[in-house]
């Protein structure tokens, strides 16, 4: 297999596993769920091989695969890999059919579908991170929100169609205003190239060209619809309520993957193609990204409900993400990459839990535990471990991506003031707080409510499933190393596309 067709055989392998799946009797369940998960196997496997094929030394794309597609357009089929895309490829192909396994018990009716729409969803979350053309990206950013609009709206909670309608319109109304940016910068490049052009890697020497005036209303309209999927404060009202009304595994895919498509937008696109207006804009950003961090904890500390607590949770984790994105420093940016993967994995994993734990009591209500530590001691060390997690204790995972965060907003160039750094790190002791005290009231105590009589602790499956997750919480909490090299060259080529035009100097 050559390594340029890898990539693009990976993208196509969930879609295809899709279309097969609709063969299968859907009265055969067993052989349905196998099958899916059979298919998102694969597709990890053929990711890791990238991984190790992967040349950390160079900050070009890789494994780029290109066909012309829509001529009279100049459109292609343009895909590729850098360091950063590759991470987040690794994490979507990881988390996918860890979410299969966890919904093995819970999800029992249209069995066949929901196995169909999640495999639907890896295949354009892939395509979003791999796409180096915009009018490819445009589409599998689009492609995206069908499967989670049905996901929501078929297997999830009493308010199912409230949250999945909230959602896709949020997500709908950027995705045009990012729409019109595309054709005007396509346009606009016709002037310099001749052509119409949406291949990134021809933007990327025309967009730091155009005017600030222009740049800055395009930089919105693409910021408008990252911001919207980040989720960025103000823009986060349709987040807590799909995650509330999601079934398990559509929270775990939205958290751990489909918020990073929005931070991984503003990085791909927003920095290189509008350096001025990024520069421009970064003190702004970052403090809508603090207003995000303290909100959202705040938030958190008195919800009632553990899965709401959870998403709030987000809105404060993503607002460091972003924070990390417009320090514009390259240990910021290695900061907001890796804490993505580890946003991903430690809010992936409390939402597993907290749906393992639904799944035997029927409620997400703080008030009706209390005490299960007794009653079910794994479920209590895995709920404290991945809570240590993702307050960012040093020595796991969540620590190292705020650590350099924090280090690079500190030192900014763009942001000039400490303040923001020390507003962003009250953040990390307010997560303490809200996490640790959901762990008191739901794990310690006297068992008060007669429901809970009889618990069942975790299985060896949700054990399994919890396994590998823990492993990447402890190795990128001691090793960082083996991934912030990935990223390394690709996150320096981003901060030197910012700053390298003379135009595009500190205001």
């Amino acid at each position: 297999m050559e390594s340029n067709t890898i990539l693009t055989i990976l993208l196509f392998i969930p879609i295809l596993g899709a279309v097969l799946l609709l063969f299968i009797n859907k009265k055969n369940q067993n052989l349905i769920k196998y099958f899916g998960l059979a298919v998102s196997v694969i597709a990890f496997i053929l990711s890791v091989i990238l991984y190790f094929n992967f040349n950390i030394e160079n900050s070009e794309f890789q494994f780029v695969y290109k066909f012309n597609w829509i001529s009279n357009l100049n459109i292609s089929f343009f895909v590729g890999l850098d360091g950063m895309s590759l991470l987040l490829l690794l994490l979507t192909t990881f988390i996918t059919p860890l979410t299969l396994i966890s919904s093995w018990s819970s999800i029992k009716k249209n069995v066949k579908e929901f196995t169909f729409f999640m495999l639907l969803l890896e295949t354009g979350i892939i395509g979003v991170f791999i796409s180096l053309d915009l009018f490819l990206f445009y589409i599998f950013w689009e492609i995206v929100l069908i499967p989670m609009y049905f996901i929501i709206g078929i297997w999830g909670g009493k308010r199912r169609i409230y949250a999945s309608v909230k959602f896709f319109i949020f997500t709908m109304v950027g995705s045009l205003l990012m729409l019109v940016a595309i054709i005007w910068l396509a346009i606009y490049a016709s002037s310099s190239l001749g052509h119409l052009s949406t291949d990134i890697t021809e933007l990327y020497k025309i967009g730091p060209t155009i005017p600030r005036s222009i740049q800055i209303y395009m930089f919105l309209a693409f910021a408008l619809s990252f911001a919207i999927k980040v989720p960025l404060f103000p823009l986060h009202t349709w987040l807590p309520d799909a995650h509330t009304e999601a079934p398990t595994a559509g929270s775990v895919v939205l958290a751990a993957v489909l918020l990073k498509m929005g931070t991984y937008g503003l990085i791909r696109f927003n920095l290189p193609l509008f350096p001025q207006a990024s520069i421009y804009f970064a003190p702004f950003i970052s403090v809508l990204a603090i207003i995000g961090i303290i909100y959202g904890a705040l938030v958190a500390m008195v919800q009632t409900d553990m899965k709401r607590l959870v998403a709030y949770s987000s809105v404060a984790h993503m607002g460091f993400v972003v924070l990390g994105i417009f320090a514009l420093t390259a240990e910021s940016l290695q900061g907001s990459i890796i804490q993505m993967v580890n946003h991903g994995i430690s809010t992936g994993a409390l939402f597993l839990l907290v749906g393992f734990i639904y799944e035997r009591t029927h409620t997400r209500e703080i008030s009706e535990y209390g005490g299960i530590a007794k009653l079910v001691p794994i479920f209590a060390f895995a709920l404290l471990f991945v809570s240590l997690s993702s307050i960012g204790l040093p020595g796991l995972n969540g620590f190292v991506g705020e650590f350099l965060i924090l280090l690079g907003s500190f030192k900014s160039p763009v942001l000039n003031s400490w303040l923001y750094t020390v507003f962003a790190t009250s953040g990390v002791i307010f997560a303490a707080i809200y996490l640790l005290w959901m762990y008191q009231r739901v794990v310690f105590g006297k068992v008060t409510n007669p429901k809970l009589e009889g618990l069942k602790d975790l299985n060896l499956r949700e054990i399994f499933v919890l396994a590998p997750i823990f492993i990447f919480i402890v190795w990128i909490g001691i090793y960082p190393n083996t991934f912030l090299k990935v990223s390394q060259k690709s996150t320096d080529k981003v901060i030197e596309q910012v700053f390298q035009h003379q135009n595009a100097t500190i205001k």
